[in-house]
């Protein structure tokens, strides 16, 4: 995400009186006062209640903490919650490789919020200067969520748990999906500073693997990217001067980004190949 979005709660519309509308005013009830006690009660507390909703987004840890429990519960009703709560911490380090490649850049970022079955998102207000930096925001995450899941090959092999070596496995997948060449994912920011056409091409990819292995997770991100691809071109052409300046690169930053990205790939290739566990139908 590019924006930060703030929550406000809607105005509330003051109510109109018996004079307002032509009426005679209402004669005084006994009850009125009796009621007047827990009416004053009730209006201290919805007073609470609004501020405590406005103090709510500010609360960083909360928000982090929070959705990364549901995310666990709702994982563990597929995978169980060991495999649950590895998967999510898994989206953590890579999530907070974007938060400290931001904060380098010297922008603003939240904490990282976790949604069941799309992974997480880093709320930014800008992802840099230009091009160039928002490849570093976007490969920082992959880069630190690699190392994350490689950390969990020495674990594996020290236990013999497979559990370690199911979960390297499908931290370097994650990583990989990531660098496919569309927006929103991580190697469409890569994109932005080494070849903003490819964007179409990963979208042709991701049309293919949602063809192929048709799921509505894919869609979904199929949709997202087909979105953010048109509306990215459509601004790079109409943006004129600025937006040319936003994309122009430095040769040698241009090419340090493409070694990154293929190194990446070729790292993450290597690592899922190593903890590949081979399955037949007997297996399940």
């Amino acid at each position: 995400m590019d924006q930060r979005v703030e929550w406000l709660p809607p105005a509330t519309p003051t109510p109109a009186t018996p004079e307002d509308v032509g009426l005679p005013p209402a004669r005084p009830r006994s009850g009125v006062k009796r009621l007047a006690g827990p009416l004053a009660v009730l209006a201290a507390a919805a007073a609470k209640l609004k501020g405590l909703l406005l103090l709510l987004p500010k609360l960083k840890l909360l928000t982090t903490s929070g959705t990364m429990l549901v995310s666990v519960a709702a994982y563990s009703l597929i995978w169980g919650w060991r495999f649950a709560a590895g998967f999510v911490l898994l989206l953590l380090v890579h999530e907070l490789g974007h938060v400290i490649q931001l904060r380098r850049e010297g922008l603003e970022a939240s904490a990282p919020m976790f949604i069941p079955f799309l992974g997480a998102v880093v709320a930014a207000k800008s992802l840099g200067d230009d091009a160039a930096a928002e490849a570093r925001v976007g490969l920082a995450g992959p880069v630190l969520g690699s190392l994350g899941a490689a950390l969990l090959i020495p674990v594996w092999l020290a236990t013999g748990n497979e559990l370690w070596r199911a979960l390297a496995f499908t931290g370097f997948f994650l990583n990989l999906f990531n660098l496919l060449p569309v927006v929103p994912l991580d190697g469409g920011r890569a994109m932005a500073a080494m070849a903003p056409w490819m964007w179409f091409a990963g979208l042709a990819a991701m049309a293919a693997l949602a063809i192929a292995f048709p799921n509505p997770i894919i869609l979904l991100i199929l949709a997202f990217a087909a979105l953010s691809t048109w509306q990215r071109w459509k601004a790079r052409r109409a943006g004129g001067a600025e937006a040319a300046a936003y994309y122009r690169v430095k040769p040698a930053h241009r090419a340090a980004i493409a070694v990154v990205y293929v190194g990446l790939i070729a790292a993450l290739v290597l690592g899922m190949d190593a903890t590949h566990i081979a399955r037949t139908f007997a297996d399940a």
